[in-house]
């Protein structure tokens, strides 16, 4: 018969905490540590790091599915706006309410830009497929160049949901190392005549021209990728509302309250997944190894082209720019500003790098529904 002291040693869950439980709470210790102490985007990587502790935690309530009349947990239900690919468009639909599509709109040749910075994406894509990654595993990996975490989670949920936690933390811990990782790039690929170029101020876009802007993107794209019509749709409704300048209790709240709460659910939600079995693994060392890889060639592919380019125009870019081609919006932007004013204090490049910036934004998005068609 059991005594007291056992039998409430067995009403704990003590018992069923394993190493892989333990090893995961140093992970967490670290991911908060980088979130609050050092500022690197605290607002997703704080949720995921909570949530991948509840993970590795013997919870009761949280996790587990509904039986018979019996309710589930928490996040069985709360997890379904990621399965059931909800999360991610709102993101979308709040960071469209939250940017200025004039910059891309009065220079749209930095679309360009934005286009090539997703050389990350397929040069990573390969390189995973030459470390044994399948197809679908790849193609999830390589989106983590485009810096866009809403797309890697929205992307990863559909074609590889197993490696969810450790792809939604390397595409967010390299985008809050933007600062870090692209200026050796920038200086290495770029001579500081071509940082010092200085570029022509934009013209002033109207409202017309960003309310048509939206419309004929939201058709186009989704005429050529249709894979792409959730992220796009919601993105570009977003901007309409923004730029509709008529209703703006929907775009405060696109802004605020819907993108605020959503982030919350969709950290949690990806941090969920991160139990010690599936996270401490060999591919989770290459998905980290492969990120850096990733963000590198995406930002040599934007300076690149921006090279490339102004030996056929006549009106040059600041390559510089290029590397906003990824679409951590403003990060990116403010890198390259940061970047051009080293070389030049008197010279503005932000709004000029929120051409491509923006571009990259509808850049990933192409690129995942690319993916989601031919891998899917």
């Amino acid at each position: 018969m059991l005594t007291k002291m056992e039998h409430l040693w067995e009403l704990t869950a003590i018992p069923d905490v394993t190493w892989q439980m333990v090893v995961m709470w140093a992970v967490v210790a670290v991911l908060m540590y980088l979130a609050v102490a050092r500022q690197f985007e605290p607002l997703l990587l704080i949720p995921i790091a909570f949530g991948a502790l509840l993970a590795n935690l013997p919870t009761e309530g949280v996790l587990n599915a509904p039986v018979g009349e019996h309710a589930g947990g928490l996040y069985w239900y709360i997890s379904k706006g990621i399965e059931w690919e909800i999360f991610p468009p709102l993101i979308f639909l709040g960071v469209g309410a939250l940017t200025d599509f004039g910059p891309l709109i009065a220079n749209p040749r930095t679309l360009l830009l934005g286009a090539a910075a997703q050389v990350g994406v397929f040069v990573t894509f390969l390189g995973a497929i030459f470390l044994g990654f399948s197809p679908q595993e790849a193609a999830s990996i390589g989106i983590i160049g485009g810096a866009d975490g809403p797309t890697s989670i929205f992307l990863t949920n559909k074609l590889a949901p197993h490696l969810l936690g450790p792809i939604a933390v390397a595409a967010y811990s390299y985008m809050a190392l933007v600062p870090l990782i692209q200026p050796p790039i920038m200086r290495a690929l770029t001579t500081p005549e071509e940082r010092r170029i200085r570029m022509k101020s934009l013209r002033q876009v109207t409202r017309l021209e960003k309310l048509v802007f939206a419309f004929l993107v939201t058709i186009v794209v989704i005429l050529l990728v249709p894979a792409a019509s959730a992220l796009i749709g919601m993105l570009m409704l977003g901007n309409f509302l923004r730029e509709s300048l008529v209703t703006e209790r929907l775009t405060k709240a696109s802004q605020n309250e819907i993108i605020n709460v959503v982030t919350i659910f969709l950290g949690t939600s990806v941090g969920i997944t991160m139990t010690g079995e599936r996270f401490l693994t060999p591919e989770t060392l290459k998905i980290l190894a492969l990120g850096v890889v990733a963000f590198g060639f995406s930002t040599a592919g934007g300076v690149l082209m921006a090279k490339a380019m102004n030996l056929v125009v006549k009106e040059k870019i600041n390559p510089l720019i290029g590397s906003a081609g990824v679409s951590a919006v403003p990060m990116a932007a403010r890198v390259s500003h940061v970047e051009g004013q080293k070389a030049d204090p008197n010279n503005y490049l932000l709004m000029h790098a929120m051409g491509p910036n923006v571009a990259g934004v509808i850049g990933t998005a192409v690129v995942a529904g690319y993916f989601l068609a031919w891998f899917s």
